[in-house]
């Protein structure tokens, strides 16, 4: 389906605009009295979002993010799915699946009952991604654009053998200093340190960046809370149907070899994922689905 089909089809007015962006993918640009958003089709991702009364965009976006098929696109909310991580079974398939690097369905766009606008992308299984990944999967993302983001990924087993899954929202948030950053509400929690031999420790106080980070936290609770002082604003993350959160940057010397990434571009984001990662893993019986859920609220301090 081409722009003007899409737009024909699905367009609402000036608040859903098909468009073709970089890379000559379709965009998404939402416009409504809450919210200005942009999503990109190719990887069913949220690249942008900005509530009308903040000043600064929720999302971290690169400025050299590949915007090609096979790529997956730097920044925003890069959806891993039906694995997180290195390939489960060591096939040398791509890390975090196959979903953050192909075209994704439009299903349905829509005004909500309080003037936000949700949009809903989807995906099923194809003799191509059986190739990939043996199951039969119906992908949905419903995205809800208003004074909040909120993200849901359903998943539904059509088979007749339990599917099991890890899955994430990769998201990366847009900070002023990483350095002058914080999160909170994971105070006392186990997690699993992957930078140092996937060691498990215990979160002592609130999580700050100093240095390369990349932790699995376990058993987190349903709120967190990012504290970007040099904003002066706070990011709420409220989830539901995890058990872990991944908190990840880079720090300077990966940033420098990452070719879609600026040598201190590490200084401008964190990634608090929402996660069913490790252990916490998804076992979907034939029939039933399962719903990951993020929301983000900004609030200023």
């Amino acid at each position: 389906m081409n722009i003007e089909q899409l737009n024909q089809k699905y367009g609402i007015g000036e608040q859903v605009v098909f468009k073709e962006g970089e890379g000559g993918l379709p965009f998404i640009h939402i416009k409504n009295e809450k919210a200005n958003a942009l999503i990109s089709i190719y990887g069913g991702q949220v690249l942008a979002f900005r509530p009308i009364h903040a000043q600064d965009d929720l999302l971290f976006l690169s400025k050299r993010a590949y915007y090609q098929q096979g790529k997956a696109i730097k920044g925003g909310v890069p959806i891993c799915w039906p694995w997180f991580g290195p390939d489960p079974e060591g096939k040398g398939r791509s890390a975090h699946g196959f979903m953050r690097n192909r075209m994704w369905d439009v299903i349905e766009t829509s005004t909500t009952p309080e003037n936000g606008t949700r949009i809903v992308l989807g995906s099923t299984d194809t003799e191509e991604t059986r190739s990939i990944w043996p199951r039969a999967f119906i992908l949905r993302l419903e995205i809800t654009i208003s004074d909040t983001l909120n993200l849901e990924l359903i998943t539904r087993n059509p088979g007749s053998q339990v599917c099991t899954i890890t899955q994430a929202f990769h998201t990366y948030f847009n900070v002023g200093d990483i350095r002058q950053t914080h999160v909170s509400s994971l105070e006392n929690t186990r997690y699993i340190d992957k930078v140092h031999d996937n060691l498990e420790k215990n979160q002592i106080g609130a999580v700050t960046i100093e240095a390369e980070v990349d932790r699995i936290y376990q058993s987190v609770d349903s709120n967190l809370i990012i504290h970007d002082t040099a904003r002066k604003r706070r990011i709420r993350i409220t989830s539901k149907g995890n058990r872990t959160a991944v908190v990840w940057n880079p720090w300077a010397k990966i940033s420098t070899e990452m070719a879609d990434l600026e040598d201190d571009d590490y200084l401008r984001f964190i990634c608090v994922e929402t996660t069913n990662a490790a252990t916490d893993r998804v076992h979907i019986q034939p029939g039933s689905e399962f719903r990951l859920v993020a929301n983000y609220r900004i609030e200023q301090d």
